[in-house]
Order: structure tokens, then C-alpha cells, then sequence
């Protein structure tokens, strides 16, 4: 290697170690990611509240997975009286709302993540409209979810009971406050009980 090349290559090092220093004195986070050991990894979810979504990010940056929000054309009404109301019919009636959007290219991903909030004890009916697009039937699929105290209850059975081709592992679900404020302890040591990270 040239004088000249050597320190250009030094100067780039440097001008590195000034951004990375950079960012941590401006107070931004950098996260590490864990590589995936089961192929490409897409992470899915539906959130009302903002609770699903910050998990759903979670095990985006943990797993490097690509990440992809459920979004009703008809949002839900944002009073949460008014909304419980709303998702209680449409699960009695099992109503599937239209969505804007579907994820592309699902059939070049391996493991799906599927996040929701718990409503009535199962997943919200945005998520079950996804689910039903054949590309998921045969996928890994790892649940997770976000509840107000009710727990696991039927989120995970029914999703299975949707996609009984499909081979599913462990699911998780954590209070909606916590998914929010910490949780990430938790996730480390699920996606490594369920073989996703070391």
C-alpha cells in the first residue's frame, strides 16, 4: 500500500469514528442486530395504540428482519370505548376489513413474525384479512402480541386454527406498557428460546 492510499484510508476511518461518536453525544440510539438463523425474516403486525408496533420493532431490530404494518382502510375509531365496540361485532361476525396494502415478494421470506393487539381474547380482524392470502399458509410463523392483562388467552390457538398448514413457533405476549417502556430482555431470551437468535 502507497503513503498516499494509507492515509487516505486512515482519514476514512476517522471521518467513521466522528459520525458513530456523533451520533451517540446527539443521544441516538444504535441497536444491534442479531442475523436471523432461519432464512429471510419478515415481521408483520397490526397496532391500535402504538403497544404492538413498539414490540413489533423490537424483534425488527433484533432479528434484521423486514418489517411490514397492517393498515385497515377504515381506520378504527380512535375513542377506545368506541373501538372495543367496534372489534367486538366484527369478531362475532368474523369480518374481514379490507386493507391498503398487502407486504410483496412474501414467498421469498422463510419465518413470519405476526403481531396484534389482543382484542376479546384472539387478534385484531386487520390481521386475520392478511392471513388470509395463501402466500402465508405454509410459512414459519412466530406470533406475538400486546394485551391490557388478559394474557395469551386464544390468540395463538386461532391463529393456528387459520393457517393449519403452517409450522408455528413459540409465541410471546407482553402487557402493552411494557412493550413500550422495556421488554427487551424478554424478547432477547424468547427469540432465543425459540432458535430465531443466539
Amino acid at each position: 500500500m502507497s503513503p498516499k492510499s494509507f492515509i487516505k484510508k486512515v482519514a476514512a476511518m476517522s471521518s467513521l469514528g466522528a459520525i458513530a461518536v456523533g451520533s451517540l453525544l446527539a443521544g441516538e440510539e444504535i441497536a444491534a442486530t442479531v442475523p436471523a438463523e432461519k432464512g429471510k425474516v419478515l415481521v408483520v403486525y397490526y397496532s391500535w395504540s402504538g403497544n404492538t408496533e413498539a414490540l413489533a420493532k423490537k424483534i425488527q431490530r433484533a432479528t434484521n428482519a423486514a418489517i411490514f404494518k397492517i393498515e385497515p382502510e377504515t381506520p378504527y375509531p380512535q375513542d377506545y370505548s368506541k373501538c372495543t365496540e367496534q372489534a367486538k361485532k366484527e369478531l362475532a361476525q368474523k369480518f374481514r376489513p379490507k386493507i391498503k396494502a398487502f407486504p410483496e415478494n412474501v414467498e421469498t421470506y422463510d419465518t413470519v413474525f405476526v403481531g396484534s393487539p389482543n382484542w376479546w381474547g384472539t387478534y385484531a380482524p386487520p390481521v386475520a384479512t392478511l392471513l388470509d392470502d395463501p402466500a402465508f399458509a405454509r410459512k414459519t410463523i412466530v406470533p406475538f402480541f400486546t394485551n391490557g392483562g388478559g394474557g395469551l388467552q386464544n390468540c395463538e390457538s386461532d391463529m393456528k386454527k387459520q393457517l393449519p398448514q403452517a409450522k408455528f413457533l413459540k409465541a410471546i405476549t407482553l402487557p402493552g406498557s411494557k412493550a413500550k417502556s422495556g421488554g427487551d430482555r424478554e424478547v432477547a431470551a424468547w427469540l432465543k428460546e425459540i432458535g430465531i437468535a443466539k
